[in-house]
């Protein structure tokens, strides 16, 4: 996965809360055994006015003018605001693949779901727990300023608004580690991989029987 150290991007405000997996990545999805194409399915019954469906092309699909991400001022956005409980429902892996694949790397939200926080981080996606002061605030300076970007600084565990405030967060050590280096379990497995040859083949010596 991609390292994450500091990025800086254009914030996009989900003023929703309990947002569930199925609405992320809606389950007639869940159908492909592949890893990637998720993004233009994310929020898809929110998106768009009709029905998607898996490896369908969804150009020229009625788009939700409505929904944040299919306003202009919005394109391109990075980092998404959201509000208590993201994440909620089925523990579908397929969710941060979706968000992801979109472009968003970040989403800053008052709580997440556990589940979900857990398989965001194993894929690269940065969850950040702000207090709902603080959310409230974020959410009332990006609407009314078009272009809001926030600096997302994982080393330092800040976020930092173009006015030049900074709130702190915080993360799990190893989590950090992990996406700072780019680890995913496959990752961190290979780091070991000396380690685990010569205990490969230690055990080989030991009972060569078990090899044929």
């Amino acid at each position: 996965m991609d390292k994450f150290v500091r990025k800086e991007g254009l914030v996009a405000p989900l003023d929703r809360s309990n947002v569930d997996t199925d609405a992320i990545i809606p389950k007639q999805f869940l159908k492909s055994i592949k890893r990637t194409g998720f993004g233009p399915n994310l929020f898809d019954e929110w998106r768009y006015l009709d029905r998607g469906e898996p490896d369908s092309d969804n150009t020229g699909r009625p788009l939700n003018a409505e929904f944040v991400l299919n306003r202009q001022r919005y394109e391109g956005a990075t980092v998404m605001l959201a509000r208590e409980n993201f994440g909620c429902g089925s523990s579908r892996e397929h969710a941060p693949w979706a968000l992801l694949q979109f472009g968003i790397q970040t989403i800053i939200a008052t709580s997440f779901a556990d589940i979900f926080y857990n398989n965001s981080l194993k894929n690269g996606l940065l969850l950040i727990t702000l207090d709902a002061a603080t959310i409230d605030q974020l959410f009332r300076e990006t609407e009314s300023q078009e272009g809001y970007r926030l600096a997302v600084d994982l080393e330092h565990q800040s976020v930092t608004t173009p006015s030049g405030e900074s709130f702190s967060f915080e993360i799990d050590p190893h989590r950090k580690h992990c996406m700072m280096n780019g680890l995913d379990d496959i990752g961190l497995t290979l780091a070991h991989a000396d380690q685990i040859k010569t205990f490969e083949a230690a055990h080989r010596a030991r009972q060569p029987w078990l090899f044929g």
